[in-house]
C-alpha cells in the first residue's frame, strides 16, 4: 500500500514565481488526504495530476491566508463538477465561518455533503480513524491558534504461513492467528502457536506536519521515531529575531528538533520568500540532521513499508 507526500506548495507568506503557498497531499492506499490549501493549489492538483475530486480528508493548520485561501475555489470546483461524495473538514475554530460566508454571499450551495470538525489546537488529539490510519492534532506555537497533524498506520496483521497452516483451522482462528494469538483448545492447551506459522507484518508508516511555530520541544514526545517529519524553516539563522518575533523557526532549529526526536528524515519548507536560492537552508539543516531535504514543489516522497 503506497504511504507518499507530495509537495503541491512551500512559500511563506508571500508567493514567488517558483514557489506556491502551503499545500501537500498525502496519499495512503487509495485515500487522498490534502494538508492545508493556500492559494493556487488548484493549478497545482492539476499540474501534478493529483484527482481532487478522490480528495476524501482536508486538514488545514491556522487561519493564515497562506494555509487556507485557496479552500472557498477548490471546494467551488467541486460543486462545478458535481461531487456528490462527502468530504472531512478539519480545522481550527472559525473555518466553518468563513466558508458559510463566503458561500452565503456567493450564493453558493454545495450539493455534497461537508463534515467539519472543529480541532483545539492547543491539544494532541486523536481526531480522524478509518481501517488504515489515525490523525493526531500536534499543537503548535504561533500568532495564531494552529496545529500540526499526525498520520500513523495503525498496527497490521502478520503473516499467515499457508504450507504450515494446520487443515483443522477454522476462519476466525485464522483471523486470530494474524493478530498474534495462539489458537488453544477449551481446555487452554496450546494446538497451534503463532510464532509457528506466521512472520512479522509489514511496518506501520508515520508522518509528522509541522506547520507554522516557534522552535518547541514539548512536541518532542509526540513526534518521536516519525519516518518523516515535515517542520518549517521560515528563515535562516541569522534571522532567529525575526523568526522569534513572527512565531517561525530557522532551518537549524527544524533540524534540531528532527535530531532530537530521532526521526528518520526531515523535510523542511514554508521558505520566506526572500531566499531565492534554497541551498543555504538546507546546508544549515543538514550540518545538524544530516538527512535534510527540502520540501520543494513536485518532490514526491515515498515511505516503504
Amino acid at each position: 500500500m503506497d504511504f507518499e507526500l507530495k509537495i503541491l506548495g512551500s512559500s511563506s507568506a508571500t508567493p514567488s514565481f517558483e514557489r506556491h503557498h502551503t499545500a501537500q497531499v498525502l496519499t495512503v492506499g487509495n485515500q487522498i488526504n490534502l494538508i492545508d490549501c493556500g492559494e493556487g493549489t488548484q493549478m497545482q492538483l492539476m499540474r501534478y495530476k493529483v484527482k481532487h475530486q478522490r480528495i476524501c480528508n482536508i486538514f488545514i493548520s491556522h487561519l493564515h491566508g497562506d494555509h487556507y485561501f485557496g479552500l472557498p475555489g477548490l471546494l467551488s470546483t467541486m460543486n462545478l463538477q458535481q461531487r456528490t461524495g462527502p468530504i472531512n473538514l478539519f480545522g481550527p475554530k472559525g473555518l466553518a465561518e468563513i466558508l458559510t460566508l463566503q458561500f452565503k454571499y456567493g450564493n453558493t450551495h454545495l450539493p455534497y455533503p461537508i463534515n467539519f470538525v472543529e480541532v483545539d489546537t492547543t491539544v494532541c488529539r486523536k481526531i480522524y480513524e478509518d481501517k488504515a490510519i489515525t490523525v493526531h492534532t500536534l499543537p503548535m506555537q504561533h500568532r495564531v491558534p494552529c496545529c500540526g497533524y499526525l498520520f500513523r498506520e495503525k498496527p497490521k496483521p502478520r503473516h499467515l504461513l499457508k504450507a504450515k497452516l494446520p487443515a483443522f483451522l477454522t476462519p476466525p482462528q485464522l483471523v486470530r492467528l494474524k493478530w498474534g494469538e495462539d489458537i488453544q483448545n477449551d481446555q487452554g492447551d496450546v494446538l497451534v502457536r503463532n510464532e509457528d506459522v506466521t512472520t512479522d507484518p509489514k511496518r506501520s508508516r508515520s508522518y509528522a506536519y509541522c506547520a507554522d511555530t516557534k522552535y518547541k520541544e514539548d512536541i518532542l514526545p509526540l513526534v518521536h521515531g516519525v519516518d518523516l517529519l515535515y517542520h518549517e524553516a521560515t528563515f535562516l539563522s541569522d534571522m532567529a529575531q525575526r523568526a522569534a518575533h513572527t512565531h517561525h523557526s530557522t532551518a537549524a532549529q527544524a533540524a534540531t528538533l528532527a535530531e532530537k526526536a530521532q526521526v528518520k528524515r526531515l523535510l523542511i519548507g514554508h521558505f520566506s520568500a526572500r531566499y531565492k536560492d534554497l541551498t543555504p537552508l538546507l546546508e544549515e539543516a543538514q550540518a545538524i540532521f544530516p538527512n535534510t531535504a527540502l520540501a520543494t514543489e513536485g518532490k514526491t516522497i515515498s515511505v516503504l513499508e
